[in-house]
């Protein structure tokens, strides 16, 4: 029942055919200048990539002006790849210095509370001894205090995510559940190798794993030593997405291989998505969304059209062609490509369902070119045959002899065709990649026509008396 609930017996079309949402994304430097063009270049391939990340997508992410990237996606973007994109994963990883509610005041060593309501600008900026490491108390100085009191985690204007690295910072947990005093960033989200996600049986919660670079391990592995054993919330060390902090556990080990591990309030699709985010790369820069609009098709179903009137041509020029030269044995070419048709039209439909697959218009070319691939291969079958019968075997033996000499030449040619659209595939620009993928997937699919329904019916119409006999008709 879920399976005909959350299907659909048509395939999802891709941009150039279908049209879809546009994203345009704003860069945010520092000191307000454009970002470089290798900044952008590095940025615009992350975000292909998290685009990519469920599938063959056939969407297209481009640079405008010095600061901008658009981003169009096939179809209505859900939430989850509008979080991917516009988010700029950019993971630092800090150390907790103290923490606490949203309301929360520090108390001094005489038990008595110290608020501090409004920021005083006559309190001391700068630490009254020089801090040991980044989790030193001593960077909590009087006026940071004040600022840390004052915060207000549900203030829209207080955006953490472009804070110097080398300085403490306030930020809130992403819920607005806690907030806390983070030291300078110890390591970054470009130490980071991989990201995968996982159900962790021992506590059964969503987690996701992260694998550091050497760099990045040795640090951990220095932080690691620092804050195990230590009082809470020393202990802790806080991972920050985009000055929001998304987990904040306690060291409860050296951590010494590279591996650690980010827990919390996760669910499946949540965890995925951060360990996408993260697996990608952190974006060199921080962007805003300029605009979120619907676009049109930019060829839409009249090109749709042409391309099926053009495969439907090709179709019955292989028809005619069988007709005439193999006579009643044409209508085995014919059958086989109409079950060849059925089970790529599944295949893409299944792969849309789960894969995210949309079929574009060099998608359509992909599926045309096939039919010619496949009728080589029914003429390199049915001629191996011909040889067979001509050396005086019967038809049955004809049949098994030619089958083992053609598969040989069959498979050859189709392992080619394969290695091409992988190839072409991985090399090709993202407009080609639908091309590649369908001539592979009907590559697969033709060789799997020949063994499993081909081959079979010619051996049950050897039998017969119109082909066992030779009929002029037959072929």
């Amino acid at each position: 029942v879920y399976v005909f609930q959350q299907s659909s017996w048509t395939p999802e079309l891709a941009l150039d055919l279908q049209g879809g949402t546009q994203i345009i994304l704003a860069a945010q430097t520092e000191d307000g200048a454009d970002p470089s063009a290798d900044q952008l270049a590095q940025a615009v391939t992350i975000i292909r990539q998290r685009v990519d990340a469920s599938g063959v997508g056939e969407a297209d992410v481009a640079t405008e002006g010095g600061r901008n990237i658009v981003v169009q996606i096939p179809g209505n973007a859900d939430e989850e790849t509008r979080q991917r994109i516009e988010a700029s994963a950019q993971l630092q990883l800090r150390p907790v210095i103290f923490s606490g509610s949203p309301a929360t005041e520090f108390v001094g060593d005489d038990g008595v509370s110290t608020p501090y309501p409004t920021p005083d600008p006559a309190l001391p900026s700068t630490p009254a001894t020089q801090p040991s490491n980044a989790s030193d108390p001593a960077w909590i100085t009087d006026a940071l205090q004040a600022q840390f009191l004052a915060y207000n985690c549900a203030d829209p204007n207080n955006d953490p995510a472009n804070a110097p690295a080398d300085q403490p910072l306030i930020t809130c947990e992403s819920d607005g559940s806690a907030k806390y005093i983070l030291g300078p960033v110890e390591i970054d989200g470009t130490a980071i190798d991989d990201a995968t996600f996982g159900l962790d049986t021992t506590n059964n919660q969503w987690s996701v794993q992260l694998t550091l670079d050497a760099q990045g391990t040795e640090v951990f592995g220095q932080v690691s030593q620092r804050l195990y054993g230590a009082t809470a919330p020393l202990n802790q060390f806080a991972f920050v997405l985009d000055g929001k902090v998304i987990s904040a556990p306690s060291m409860n080990g050296l951590i010494l291989d590279g591996r650690p591990s980010i827990t919390g309030n996760f669910t499946q699709e949540s965890s995925k998505a951060l360990a996408d985010q993260l697996k990608y790369g952190a974006l060199p820069l921080s962007f805003t969304v300029v605009s979120s609009d619907t676009i049109s098709a930019t060829l839409g179903s009249q090109q749709l059209q042409i391309g099926l009137i053009a495969g439907l041509i090709g179709l019955a020029l292989v028809a005619v062609y069988s007709l005439i030269s193999y006579r009643a044995l044409g209508f085995v070419i014919i059958a086989s490509l109409v079950v060849m048709g059925i089970l790529t039209y599944v295949a893409l439909c299944i792969l849309s369902w789960r894969m995210g697959f949309r079929l574009s218009l060099a998608g359509v070319a992909g599926l045309i070119v096939t039919i010619g691939f496949t009728a080589d291969s029914f003429i390199v079958y049915f001629e191996r045959i011909r040889d067979e019968l001509r050396d005086g075997k019967s038809i049955t033996g004809a049949v098994e002899d030619g089958w083992a000499r053609a598969k040989r030449t069959i498979y050859i040619s189709k392992s080619i065709n394969i290695l091409a659209a992988v190839v072409l595939y991985i090399l090709a620009d993202a407009t080609v990649k639908g091309f590649a993928f369908t001539l592979g997937l009907t590559t697969l699919i033709d060789i799997l026509i020949f063994v499993i329904f081909t081959h079979p019916v010619m051996q049950l119409l050897a039998r017969t008396r119109f082909f066992g006999q030779g009929h002029p008709l037959s072929g």
